[in-house]
């Protein structure tokens, strides 16, 4: 079975934020959501070898992290918080998310981003074509700090199809706009 993705379509959004509460940010927040749209090799199927999905997860991960790179116009040291997730067709089950997007998909990401050493969060869900996901976003360095726990959300109006998983990759540089919260 093949162990790398089939991609029907890339998704990639940027969106800078200039002005928040009705002041101007010296500089803006960045976020970028990159998806792929893949063919879900377990659609309808009870059982299989889900270490196929885990080997899709690496592949999958080190795509979506170079188009969001791209995307961004950024470099590895410049993202300071990600966030991954998938919506899965209904024909699928959500352990076909997470055989995606947790046992290999992280070491291909982290690696891509230099110091990157924090787990990658997640949220996952079925759904069909025009599903929206929010997915979680966090330091890649310190999952405690407060500036960069945000969230970026993302939908594809024809997908996923019933034999299809989006899977999604956010990265954001600068955190939330006018963040200010410090721990107690």
């Amino acid at each position: 079975m093949q162990r790398t993705a089939e991609i029907r379509k890339m998704i990639a959004a940027v969106e800078d934020t200039h002005r928040e509460a009705g002041q101007t940010l010296e500089t803006p927040s960045r976020k970028c959501v990159v998806a792929a749209v893949i063919s879900n090799p377990f659609a309808g199927q009870p059982d299989g070898d889900l270490d196929v999905l885990k080997d899709i997860g690496a592949d999958i991960s080190a795509k979506l992290v170079a188009r969001g790179l791209q995307a961004l116009d950024a470099g590895p040291d410049d993202i300071q918080s990600y966030g991954k997730g998938a919506i899965v067709g209904v024909d699928g089950e959500i352990e076909h998310a997470a055989a995606l997007i947790h046992p290999r998909f992280g070491a291909p990401v982290r690696g891509a981003l230099g110091d990157a050493s924090e787990i990658i969060t997640s949220t996952k869900k079925m759904g069909g074509p025009g599903a929206t996901l929010t997915v979680p976003l966090t330091s890649k360095k310190s999952i405690w700090d407060f500036d960069h726990m945000d969230a970026a959300e993302i939908t594809i109006p024809d997908a996923p199809h019933a034999d299809e998983i989006v899977v999604i990759l956010a990265l954001a540089m600068g955190g939330r706009p006018r963040k200010r919260i410090k721990p107690d």
